[in-house]
């Protein structure tokens, strides 16, 4: 039998003349015009009659062949908006199912493999021949590193971030808030990040506490109009908030969990790094303590909050708090203003976030040095290369072993 637009021809078969017995008995062969495309196996059965009319009157055509085993009629074709609505309901159906596997069901691969993990670490030389910074020792409020999930097992790359920040920096205080972390219980959880980031004398690990950070602060009202909603689910937007609030309170560093840090930072002061031409980035912020600046991004955050529009509350807000700070349209046209200071983008973003994958190549270990001669830290885009095998002897691993060379040890270990 030939074939026309993917369906059988109207030529004349044996199967013509079976047409007339059995369970297809009655039902009218026709030619199939081209409009027409297979049907959705998953179809609910239909009366044994070849037009039906649809809900705005108009007639749908079906086509029906018997099976081979049953010999019960298939229908076998429908219009083609039909089979599109149900081709675009079937591909949103499978979407929303493998969105609801990731969140809430299968763990990422590094978060799968922190169960496997040894819980107590032997401590570095390196780390236990430091001393401990005294109290109120350290500039300001120290630096910051901040965790709003509800994770309490630190992966291998915020033990990188933390321990390259630490060897960068002795005697400064490292703090570390965790929104996992319980107030009432001031043990930390047995496992080998906490283990290991103990042996760093700097280091401290406090439980974020929302209420008592936002407290006093023009973000108040919108936690707790937020907090009663409900409305906690974007951890990157209220890491957002969580930063303005803990640099213009406290003053000091602020550091995304993604960095690894390759110099001292604390020359640097009232700082942004710049993303791209046309945008700045609070992975890294520096600031004294209730500072001006700080002050009106969380009023704009308040103001302009939009929770729809990705980067509106974190990027774009520092971006256009600074155009109106230094009365300028373009980001281009100032590189700092009233004590201001917009570092290049090499400072902090030498590689763009659509290029992260470069991170997991090979690279000239000299072409790495030129890359970065003007880097203080290196921001590695995790939410894109989280759960990425790393290989010996690409850019990223050669960062580590340079400057988180224990926990790269760690990782080559127990991977």
């Amino acid at each position: 039998m030939s074939m026309a637009g993917g369906l059988a021809s109207p030529a004349h078969t044996q199967e013509d003349n079976d047409a007339s017995s059995g369970p297809l008995r009655g039902l009218q062969k026709r030619t199939v015009s081209p409009s027409e495309t297979l049907i959705n196996p998953f179809t609910p059965w239909l009366p044994s009659e070849t037009k039906r009319e649809d809900g705005d009157g108009r007639q749908k055509r079906l086509l029906y062949k018997e099976d081979p085993e049953t010999r019960c009629p298939v229908p076998l074709a429908m219009n083609s908006r039909s089979w599109a609505a149900c081709l675009l309901s079937s591909a949103a159906l499978s979407l929303l199912l493998i969105a609801t596997y990731s969140a809430f069901i299968a763990p990422p691969e590094d978060e799968r493999q922190l169960h496997r993990l040894p819980q107590d670490a032997i401590c570095p030389e390196s780390a236990s021949n430091r001393t401990r910074t005294p109290a109120g020792s350290a500039r300001g409020g120290g630096i910051f590193f901040v965790e709003t999930s509800e994770k309490t097992k630190p992966s291998f790359q915020v033990m990188c971030a933390v321990e390259s920040v630490s060897r960068a920096h002795p005697g400064t205080k490292v703090t570390v808030l965790m929104k996992g972390l319980s107030s009432r219980n001031l043990t930390l959880p047995r496992n080998l990040g906490f283990s290991f980031l103990g042996c760093f004398p700097d280091v401290e690990f406090r439980p974020l506490n929302p209420e008592e950070l936002f407290e006093e602060t023009p973000l108040s009202a919108w936690y707790e109009a937020s907090a009663r909603g409900g409305r906690f689910s974007d951890y990157p937007m209220f890491s957002d908030a969580c930063r303005l609030a803990i640099l213009w309170k406290y003053g000091g560093i602020y550091l995304d969990m993604d960095f690894i840090i390759l110099k001292n930072l604390e020359g640097l002061t009232n700082a942004i790094g710049t993303q791209s031409p046309y945008l700045l980035n609070g992975a890294f912020l520096a600031f004294g303590r209730r500072h001006r600046f700080m002050e009106l991004c969380m009023e704009d955050f308040v103001r302009d909050y939009n929770a729809w529009l990705y980067g509106h509350q974190g990027p774009q807000l520092l971006t256009r708090v600074f155009k109106r700070w230094c009365a300028v349209r373009r980001l281009r046209d100032s590189k700092g203003c009233r004590g201001v200071h917009v570092l290049p983008k090499g400072a902090f973003y030498p590689v763009d976030w659509q290029d992260w994958r470069r991170y997991f190549e090979a690279i000239d270990p000299s072409e790495m040095k030129r890359l970065l001669r003007n880097t203080y830290g290196v921001h590695l885009w995790n939410k894109k290369s989280q759960g990425v095998r790393l290989e010996g002897g690409s850019f990223l691993d050669q960062l580590q072993s340079l400057y988180c060379p224990e926990t790269n040890k760690l990782m080559k270990m127990y991977q």
